[in-house]
């Protein structure tokens, strides 16, 4: 028997993500392995065991291993848990990085509004206003008890429930990636890795063997692990009972004939209010039928808030349990921007919440039935705006929104939750069909991009106690440069096929570039391909301020505000308590935005703005008064920063950009903009 003592290093210790990793790996080994954390035992091969285990930062953990591949299992298992588990999921839990997609910011309201009598504050969650009755959303009650008497459920039964169920949500998965939302998908597969937990289903096993029913065994075998998973001191791990309960539920139905027979829905325009809503719930609404959410349970990065945003559904939670007291019917209005819920509004207040809804909705109907014409100001000045994409269906949606190319391509997707990495064969298989399906436009594809909050679990690496400012990025591919040849020789294949070029993250200096350059270069002369452009992301200080240095080599800039932003104000991410002050309309970084376009046209080059920036309605006109060429957003954000582009002048940008250099606050840049453009 082998064993191994280790320590948990991730952040918020061995939640959903990390464990759902590690599981993953060890079903993959015939030995049978066992985790101690203290006085608590796991079998490993159980996600919701290694859950309960409520390993947080800095637990001690004891792995046994018995089996014929003990040696292997030990060493795979010790090099994962060490690189942090494959962290980097898209779906982003409370506490961790922001989603690599984040909601755009169309409307920007002012932070502190009066609440009034009839008004709640909440957490804007999905954006959005939204006005109508309220419709009170329950759950339908399951009849197990009548379903029992008299007539036992039995093992095979629960099996073929069990199998409907997984049919379901491989249905569920798929039909959201279709739709292009792949992190949302994921939500869906996690249930099915719930539902294969073997911990779960050998419990529910032995009850029925003992002469319970399955239906009983099943629904106390649920409710028995979401209550011990609930009771974990850790709110990322207690969420995750929602998830079981979720999965639960929907074998109960199956189990007694009523998956066809949904929760009563409304059948009218409404608002639905709710203590909580599972993400089969939401997605089982008639997005005709729901105007918004309000939703007592949960934050801003729930499943069912990801869901909301995903559905275009103005979305609002944790507000006050009085809302399900309201009547139904009674109006109500949601603003899911800024949180704020009006219940029994007055006459005045409906209309002036009417009117701020028309405008927003009007802004967006323009927007998108203009998409396709061009984002150049009312003076004649042009903007290429593009779409952020990770996947084909992201580009596909990208060219009907009217972009003019895709000016981030992430490829980690293909990195992340696996235990080997990706051939070049794979990675051709997914870039070319975006080359194809962008043609002649630019596609500007992001080398690997990991380390930090994304390691990787087949890449040893040293613990790090600032993982984001030690091995990752274009530091990470130098250091492995096989797998760094062949994303390249992927990427130089493809292009052949349409406007591929490459984009190096996270480069600091000229050295860094000129190895990957050269590695370009050496591949292209093997591979007979002509030269590929190459630029890089400004995302560290250091970049920005020798840009002029660097666009004498480099072809173009990308400048990544989300971790430019935190590296120049010191200030993490992932800290809920700074969160506040992460503005990238600070003068500090606007003014290092500044210096990378003006060492960009010194040389004849072009920079652009690929972070959550790039679609702040706010930050925009000082980004073109500095000169910026190129925005690239989130893919539905595209007709709204084109039209916003169209509403400007650049004449009077110049001056206005120069004027946010000299403030002294984010804040005071934001009022500056309101003021001189009447925002």
């Amino acid at each position: 028997m082998k064993q191994l003592d280790i320590t948990i290093h991730n952040e918020t210790g061995l939640h959903a993500r990390p464990a759902k990793t590690l599981v993953n790996l060890v079903k993959q080994f015939k030995s049978d392995i066992i985790i101690w954390h203290g006085e608590k035992k796991a079998n490993a091969k159980s996600l919701i065991s290694v859950l309960t285990l409520g390993a947080s930062k800095g637990s001690q953990l004891r792995i046994e291993i018995k089996g014929e591949d003990e040696e292997t299992a030990a060493a795979e298992i010790e090099a994962a848990i060490l690189s942090g588990l494959g962290e980097g999921e898209p779906i982003r839990e409370p506490q961790t990085k922001p989603s690599a997609s984040p909601a755009p910011k169309e409307i920007l309201l002012e932070e502190s509004k009066p609440v009034k009598a009839n008004m709640l504050k909440g957490v804007g969650a999905a954006p959005g206003i939204a006005i109508g009755p309220v419709y009170q959303f329950q759950h339908q009650e399951i009849p197990i008890n009548e379903m029992s008497d008299g007539l036992i459920l039995g093992w095979e039964s629960l099996q073929d429930a069990l199998a409907r169920a997984r049919e379901q949500l491989s249905k569920l998965n798929h039909q959201m990636i279709e739709r292009g939302l792949k992190a949302e998908a994921a939500i869906f597969d996690a249930h099915l890795g719930l539902l294969e937990d073997p911990e779960l289903t050998e419990t529910v096993h032995e009850r029925i063997q003992k002469g319970q029913d399955a239906l009983k065994a099943w629904k106390e075998t649920i409710e028995d692990s979401a209550v011990v998973v609930a009771a974990l001191n850790d709110p990322i791990l207690s969420a995750r009972a929602d998830d079981l309960r979720d999965v639960g539920r929907r074998v109960l139905k199956i189990m007694v004939g009523a998956e066809d027979k949904a929760d009563a829905l409304p059948d009218k325009p409404v608002v639905v209010v709710a203590r909580d809503l599972s993400p089969s719930d939401t997605v089982s609404f008639n997005k005709d039928f729901v105007l918004g959410f309000c939703i007592v349970n949960g934050g801003p990065t729930s499943h069912t808030a990801i869901l909301a945003r995903a559905l275009g559904l103005p979305a609002i939670v944790s507000v006050d349990e009085s809302v399900l007291k309201l009547a139904t019917d009674s109006y109500i209005v949601i603003n899911g921007s800024d949180g704020m819920v009006t219940f029994n509004p007055s006459p005045e207040e409906l209309q002036a919440a009417e009117q701020e809804r028309n405008t927003w909705l009007e802004k967006r109907r323009l927007a998108l039935e203009q998409a396709n014409a061009p984002a150049i100001t009312a003076d004649g000045h042009e903007v290429e705006v593009v779409g952020n994409a990770g996947s084909l269906a992201d580009a596909e949606k990208a060219l009907k929104m009217g972009a003019a190319g895709i000016g981030l391509l992430r490829t980690e997707f293909l990195f992340l939750e696996r235990t080997t990495a990706p051939t070049e064969a794979e990675q051709y298989d997914v870039y070319r069909p975006i080359s194809e399906t962008m043609g002649k436009l630019p596609v500007i594809v992001r080398t690997l991009d990991v380390g930090g909050d994304k390691p990787l679990p087949y890449i040893e690496m040293q613990h790090e106690e600032n993982p984001f400012l030690g091995i990752r990025g274009i530091r990470l591919c130098l250091s492995r440069p096989e797998l760094f040849r062949e994303q390249l020789r992927a990427i130089l294949r493809a292009g052949q096929y349409g406007n591929l070029q490459i984009m190096f993250p996270m480069v600091g200096d000229i050295e860094e570039y000129r190895q990957a350059r050269l590695m370009l270069d050496e591949l292209e002369l093997e591979l007979k391909v002509p030269r590929i452009v190459a630029g890089i992301m400004i995302e560290v200080p250091s970049a920005a301020l020798m840009a002029d240095v660097l666009a004498k080599e480099v072809d173009f800039f990308s400048i990544g505000t989300n971790d430019l932003t935190q590296y120049t104000l010191a200030m993490d991410r992932g800290n809920s308590l700074l969160s506040a002050r992460q503005d990238g309309l600070h003068p500090a970084v606007l003014r290092l935005i500044a210096k990378t376009i003006e060492g960009a046209h010194k040389h004849g080059k072009w920079a652009g703005i690929c972070g959550e920036l790039g679609s702040d309605p706010y930050a925009v006109p000082i980004l073109i008064g500095l000169g910026i060429d190129e925005l690239s957003v989130t893919v539905p954000s595209v007709p709204l920063v084109k039209a916003q582009v169209r509403d400007l002048k650049y004449s009077e940008l110049q001056p206005l950009a120069q004027q946010a250099l000299e403030c002294s606050t984010a804040h005071e840049v934001r009022e500056l903009v309101k003021k001189t453009l009447n925002m």
